[in-house]
């Protein structure tokens, strides 16, 4: 097996996590309305893939009200930052090796 295949990371394998990794690496931080709106997903289905990534501190959350109403925002961690890249890495290897 080649060296760098085992840096592979399953977690991006899901396209609805690779996709938010995406937009918080670029992003200072993100709503989960914004998110929701962005991916066109529902509640539920992004709730689980933010949960799992926040499980293995890839992403933060902070909760904090707009006036009356509940605003949740998630950003990208250093750790997450650092999987994501790396994981971007892989796949470069990937298609170049495939070329």
């Amino acid at each position: 097996m080649m060296e760098w295949l085992e840096k592979f990371n399953k977690v991006f394998e899901s396209k609805i996590r690779l996709g938010l990794m995406s937009v918080l690496v670029v992003n200072e931080s993100m709503s989960f309305i914004e998110l929701k709106e962005l991916l066109q997903l529902t509640d539920g289905n992004l709730a689980s893939h933010l949960r799992a990534l926040e499980d293995i501190s890839y992403i933060s959350v902070q909760k904090q009200f707009m006036g009356r109403k509940p605003l949740t925002t998630y950003s990208a961690t250093e750790i997450g930052h650092e999987a994501f890249t790396e994981h971007l890495l892989v796949l470069e290897k990937m298609i170049r090796q495939n070329m």
